[in-house]
């Protein structure tokens, strides 16, 4: 895990070269081959240090990090093209990747809380730097300040668990039991934010509609998957209180009907994309309170899925947003007529967003329905008003933005780059290629 942090934090002064921005990029894509093909299938804890090691949930979401910050690159080339400060960016990104695998990687509680919290650090400066708006300072401080406030009550969590056990050992937090009810809303309070769960998701479409393409990505891609993380590992130490989930799966599954509803009436393509994050996240967040098997390797295998499919969302946003200076749907319709090889990526990853096989977001959101039936067959009802709404909110993204006669004042314009033909399809293809490996998805508690 060592040569891994080493290889990243030796990138840094790569950033300031004169022609860096591609070498670091074909660093960064040659090293999550190299991790992909480092670690064999295994179940169980593997390169286990005193700080770091990895299982098989850490491997999927370092591998998910590494694979997005790369995309992150390729699509932030107007920077470069630009020379908006190309360098301070890319030091930015690669100080975010190796925060990012510092969390996923420690065995610790308390180191994975500071990593945690310091991801936050260049996801603000890259929202403050890189933004579109003048409002993008009100969203940075959304976002410090709601997980901030979260992430606190945790830390005082951290040291009762530590007077109680004389250790934060994801290993002995394993094989320990709590039953104290202000010390579980202490630990997941912080987690469901970050996901976030409805009632506090005020930060994400801000944040979001703020953000540069590459802070939409990582947002979307990889830092909502932090709370899941969190969730799975605790979720264990907290099954005394397995009476209480009860409350986060019937508010994860109202506010997701009632998000998909706001999704429907959203004219800005970037704040349609983030309020369907928060209806996909709160199942996932109803899987894992399940407490089943089913619940939790399909919250794991939704997550992965969503990373990869709501990044290519935001990519293709940005590549319309790029030609016609809008992210509003009444200017950015009819983009069939205007850039038709590009509709067949929209296509493609609409039909991936409401889980059309053969898409690994089919796998998981079927092992969740299941688990959150078998929970209570109450939740029927709510899980099939939010599956008809997801399909209802995606094919409304699609053909609004696609069909009809595009905007009178656009321009003639770049039908598409081969560079973001390539983009598209590193989004896709492992998206669609994970359902035949879905083993290592479904098959890893």
């Amino acid at each position: 895990m060592l040569s891994f942090l080493m290889f990243l934090i030796f990138l840094i002064p790569l950033c300031f070269l004169g022609e860096g921005w591609w070498l670091v990029h074909s660093l960064l894509f040659v090293l999550s081959f190299f991790f992909l093909f480092t670690f064999p299938y295994f179940t169980d804890w593997c390169s286990v240090g005193s700080v770091f090691g990895c299982d098989c949930i850490s491997y999927g979401l370092i591998l998910l990090s590494f694979w997005i910050c790369v995309l992150m690159i390729l699509a932030s080339e107007s920077i470069l093209r630009f020379i908006y400060f190309p360098g301070l960016f890319l030091s930015f990104v690669t100080l975010l990747t190796i925060m990012l695998f510092c969390t996923f990687s420690s065995v610790n509680l308390f180191s994975f809380y500071l990593f945690f919290e310091s991801s936050l650090i260049p996801t603000v400066f890259i929202i403050l730097g890189w933004g579109y708006q003048p409002e993008r300072l009100q969203a940075g401080i959304y976002l410090l300040f709601y997980t901030l406030l979260a992430s606190l009550p945790m830390l005082v969590g951290i040291f009762y668990v530590y007077d109680f056990l004389s250790s934060t050992s994801f290993l002995m937090l394993g094989s320990a039991e709590f039953v104290n009810v202000f010390l579980y809303f202490c630990l997941i309070f912080a987690f469901l934010v970050s996901m976030p769960m409805f009632l506090v998701h005020l930060w994400l479409p801000s944040a979001h509609v703020e953000a540069p393409v590459s802070g939409s990505m990582i947002l979307a891609g990889v830092l909502l998957k932090l709370g899941g993380y969190g969730l799975l590992r605790i979720s264990s130490s907290l099954l005394g209180n397995f009476n209480l989930g009860f409350i986060w799966i019937s508010i994860s599954l109202v506010g997701g009907v009632l998000v998909s509803l706001v999704c429907m009436c959203q004219t800005d393509l970037k704040s349609l994309i983030a309020y369907s994050s928060v209806a996909h996240m709160g199942i996932v967040i109803g899987g894992i309170m399940t407490m089943n098997y089913w619940g939790v390797c399909g919250s794991f295998t939704l997550m992965i899925a969503h990373g990869l499919c709501s990044s290519g969302l935001f990519c293709l946003a940005n590549i319309s947003y790029e030609r016609l200076g809008s992210r509003s749907l009444l200017i950015g319709r009819g983009l069939l007529g205007l850039m038709p090889s590009m509709s067949f990526w929209w296509f493609l990853l609409s039909a991936c967003n409401m889980a059309a096989p053969p898409s690994l977001n089919l796998l998981g959101e079927l092992s969740l329905l299941n688990s959150l039936v078998s929970w209570s067959w109450l939740s029927m009802g709510t899980l099939m008003v939010l599956s008809f709404f997801s399909a209802a909110y995606t094919l409304y993204l699609f053909s609004y933005s696609q069909h009809g006669s595009y905007y009178s004042g656009v321009y003639s314009c770049s039908l598409g780059y081969s560079r973001e033909f390539l983009l598209m399809f590193l989004h896709w293809f492992p998206l669609n290629l994970f359902i035949v490996s879905g083993d290592f998805v479904m098959l890893w508690l």
